[in-house]
């Protein structure tokens, strides 16, 4: 088959004209709806009066009136770093504290009933609107790609729904094999669904503006022919009746423009894709009902496993260019934060499903996989920072774009308490054996600092709590597994986010380094697959910070210091960064957890229906492709 196939509707075009951020555009007649004005009071009030608290409690401790009062050598040094050292931990434990405080908001003010998600739409409504299934793709396994299309149109099927849709994958490859091994498997699916469903194919040649230029291009030329689309990653997997379910929501309600579920990580063999996919199972339903709970209709939009109304993303999300060069310039990288701001902007609400099931997606395989995806998010993130001031944002909108630069410069911010504390105790340390005259007195109130740490970590596992006790208390976010199983799996993902915690922590760092310096992240395929442990770039990634593991705990051996037991899991990370790494990758020892029951999940237990099919799909499409 050649590898220039192209099949495409006829041209429908959609005009998606470039919005101006200087100047917000004429609003769409949205029907009022509540604000969640007690969960946000709850989550933001909250949050800053547990910060305040704690940053007085860190005032106490440190020896802030001594130190300004100190007359030694140096001392105006210290004072400086103490302050610091205050501000510090005023932020990180701020963050600590928003997350704990949407953890509880999504339990006392989500609005559930049973544990169920309150829709609008009668369960058995009849479907209105025609919804194409979008799957852009840029150098991605087209078998995989076409194995879930070809499992969610026969799901579909299945329902007798599947009249309502189709199938459209965009493609951006640029290697040669991968094209020809699209055009194949895109022959084997139209071959397959003849008679089920419609599926287009459209290769660009001009890869402008990336993925969100990719879903622009089609809206331009095809957009008028349907009513929302599903936009689909390269790894996503949608079950037929949770789609039916989001084409009658956004029928029952002409108001909403972007309706976003919550995708669990399945499919994975390695030990870190088990740890990120029992994680999503046992914690992300807390996450996402806190958020959920408090954003109300000015919800996020995360790229993929959501539907959109065409002709609201059309008039409202069509990006400009940020000035001047990259990385801070250029194309927006994480697009769809600033589209759902901006269709909330003109009016249309922006919601999240966080209880809908039966939409998944695929994990890293490696903890090195996910700092690579990490760095173009790192990239993307920073540069919402000159879409903040964007004329006509919702304050939540704002809010989302904070929160997503603060996941990466929290690391940062801890990285830099850290190096403060050590200076200050190298300084206390060497000025009581040196006997100093006039020096300061110890660093720590240690009694109060101890109470602290563990009021701090409390709320930090505080998200993880509340997760453990709904796996404990249902049979069914256990996936099967006895509450023991769980129990030890809870236990098990603690400790290797503990561990892998400072790896990140000097990751992210390092990204927004680059990101400063100006270096780019470029546009990379996804590895999505594990292929054994290569040594290598684990050296390479992994050396420095093992190196700057084993100079701080000489450091504080040397120094015979109490923060020694306060930092051992910080150092224990860094020193074990390259092992750690490696092991995450292991499918060894992902078999071995999902022999004796750890780390499961429910999809696991009792694989669904699509999911086996996908898998049959995959072997059949791997194959022609094989044999092309």
């Amino acid at each position: 088959m050649k590898a220039t196939l192209s099949l495409t509707p006829p041209a429908s075009p959609l005009a998606m004209p470039t919005q101006r951020l200087s100047q917000p555009p004429a609003t769409h007649a949205a029907g009022q709806t509540p604000s969640p004005w007690l969960a946000r009071y709850f989550t933001f009030g909250g949050s800053l009066a547990l910060t305040v608290a704690a940053s007085c409690q860190m005032y106490l401790t440190l020896p802030l009136s001594e130190a300004m009062t100190a007359t030694g050598p140096g001392d105006l040094w210290v004072t400086v770093l103490l302050w610091m050292l205050l501000g510090l931990f005023t932020l990180t434990f701020g963050w600590i504290s928003l997350s704990a405080t949407a953890a509880l908001a999504g339990l006392l003010f989500n609005r559930t009933q049973a544990g169920k998600q309150q829709l609008l739409a009668k369960p058995n409504a009849a479907l209105q609107g025609k919804t194409v299934l979008l799957m852009p793709v840029y150098n991605e396994d087209a078998a995989n790609a076409c194995a879930a299309l070809a499992a969610m149109a026969e799901d579909l099927g299945r329902l007798n729904l599947n009249r309502h849709f189709e199938l459209f994958i965009l493609s951006d490859s640029t290697v040669p094999d991968i094209i020809a091994a699209e055009a194949t498997a895109v022959q084997h699916l139209r071959d397959r669904l003849g008679e089920t469903m419609p599926v287009w194919y459209r290769r660009r040649t001009q890869n402008t503006e990336r993925k969100a230029g990719n879903i622009r291009d089609f809206i331009n030329r095809w957009g008028r022919s349907y009513d929302y689309m599903v936009v689909l990653d390269a790894d996503s997997l949608i079950a037929g009746d949770t789609l039916a379910t989001l084409v009658r929501e956004m029928d029952a309600d002409p108001n909403t423009g972007i309706l976003q579920t919550l995708p669990r990580q399945y499919g994975g063999e390695t030990l870190f894709a088990r740890l990120q996919q029992f994680a999503g199972v046992a914690y992300g339903p807390v996450f996402a009902r806190g958020l959920s709970a408090w954003q109300g209709d000015s919800g996020n939009y995360w790229g993929h496993n959501a539907i959109i109304r065409i002709r609201a993303f059309a008039a409202a999300a069509g990006l400009p260019e940020l000035p001047g060069p990259r990385p801070f310039g250029g194309e927006i990288r994480s697009h769809d934060f600033v589209e759902a701001a901006l269709i909330r902007r003109a009016g249309w609400s922006v919601k999240m499903l966080p209880n809908l099931a039966g939409s998944w997606e695929e994990c890293p395989p490696t903890l090195l996989d996910a700092a690579v995806r990490d760095r173009r998010w790192a990239q993307g993130n920073v540069q919402h920072l000159a879409v903040l001031l964007t004329r006509g944002l919702r304050w939540p909108s704002r809010a989302h774009m904070i929160m997503g630069v603060m996941n990466y410069l929290t690391s940062l911010l801890w990285l830099a308490m850290v190096t403060v504390g050590l200076v200050l105790s190298t300084r206390f340390a060497l000025q009581e054996s040196q006997g100093l005259a006039g020096g300061l007195p110890p660093l720590f109130d240690s009694d109060r600092m101890v109470g602290l740490f563990v009021f701090t970590m409390a709320l930090l596992l505080l998200p993880k709590l509340l997760g453990l006790l709904g796996g404990l208390l249902s049979k069914a976010r256990r996936g099967g597994t006895s509450r023991l199983s769980f129990f030890v799996s809870a236990l098990l993902e603690l400790l290797f986010s503990v561990l892998h915690a400072p790896i990140f922590m000097l990751v992210h760092s390092r990204h927004l380094w680059e990101i400063a310096r100006g270096q780019d992240s470029g546009w990379s395929a996804q590895r999505r697959q594990g292929s054994g442990v290569i040594w290598r770039p684990l050296l390479a990634s992994h050396g420095v910070q093992t190196a700057l593991g084993l100079l701080v705990l000489a450091l504080l051996l040397w120094l015979s210091s109490t923060l020694l037991y306060w930092m051992l899991p910080t150092v224990i990370g860094l020193i074990l960064a390259i092992p750690l790494s490696a092991l995450s990758g292991s499918k060894t020892a992902g078999r071995w957890l999902a022999k004796w029951g750890l780390l499961g999940i429910p999809e696991e237990a009792t694989p669904p229906g699509i999911m086996q099919r996908r898998q049959e799909f995959l072997a059949t499409y791997s194959a022609a492709i094989q044999a092309r």
